[in-house]
């Protein structure tokens, strides 16, 4: 099975060693799209035998999201009739099933399935992890998020479109398109691990959005306040559960890709 990852980056190097241990076992290439970095990140990615960087080209000159959007919609073509399977993910985002990815992914395929969504949940943690954790097993709270629901793996060969809206919040596909009969895919995000890395990364990446970004209000969380974030990290910390626990399955969630469907579990 051959599985190759593709996402977008800058200035990533306090997160780039969770990603990488966590994604490792499972990918054969990472194809990763840098926006001039400046900290240590190009040294990270030179220092890994199975990256391939290149240059994030704004194709908007106005928007960073629009380019990223038009960007996400193309870059995975170039794996057909090279990949079983790609991941098109951000450097926060780790994707898990209780079974493990290589396991997952080996049955999805045995059974015909050509598109996973993933169900997302706000991981939060009072501080920042320590650099040699593997997230999925020492930071397991947080709290679902349907409006980040997203699809973050498929069969190149058997998707011709995706047609994604900004953010990668929804897809809708053209081409072989089947989805499991039960989601069991989740993406855990991973942002909010303390306060002070927060809004050090808010801060940075505000500083990324163009003049077209900030009109049409693309991400306007970036510019939320201290007191609003530590208000929400608040509510984040009492309601978490363990998202790579049993009871996951009891949860009501609203999935884009099952339209018209009674919501159901997670499980």
């Amino acid at each position: 099975m051959r599985v190759h990852l593709y996402t977008k980056l800058w200035n990533e190097e306090e997160m780039l060693p969770f990603f990488f241990r966590h994604y490792d076992p499972l990918i054969d290439r990472y194809i990763i799209y840098d926006d001039g970095s400046t900290d240590n990140t190009l040294k990270l990615l030179a220092a890994h035998d199975r990256v391939e960087v290149r240059r994030f080209v704004h194709t908007h000159p106005k928007s960073f999201v629009l380019s990223a959007q038009a960007l996400n919609d193309s870059m995975w073509k170039e794996s057909r009739g090279q990949a079983d399977w790609v991941i098109i993910t951000s450097v926060d985002e780790h994707l898990y099933h209780p079974a493990g990815l290589v396991w997952y992914l080996r049955w999805a395929r045995y059974r015909g399935i050509t598109a996973i969504p993933a169900l997302a949940f706000q991981m939060v943690a009072d501080a920042f992890p320590s650099p040699d954790e593997c997230l999925v097993k020492t930071r397991r709270f947080g709290v679902p998020l349907d409006h980040y629901n997203k699809l973050s793996v498929f069969d190149p060969n058997a998707v011709s479109e995706t047609h994604y809206a900004v953010g990668r919040h929804r897809a809708v596909l053209e081409g072989r398109i089947r989805y499991p009969k039960r989601d069991r895919l989740l993406l855990l995000h991973y942002k909010f691990l303390g306060m002070d890395y927060l809004l050090r990364r808010y801060a940075l990446l505000r500083d990324k959005l163009g003049a077209a970004d900030k009109e049409h209000k693309f991400g306007h969380q970036y510019d939320r306040g201290r007191d609003v974030l530590e208000t929400e990290f608040a509510g984040l910390r009492r309601t978490a559960v363990d998202a790579t626990g049993a009871q996951v399955r009891k949860l009501i969630r609203q999935k884009w890709w099952r339209p018209g469907e009674r919501p159901d579990g997670a499980g």
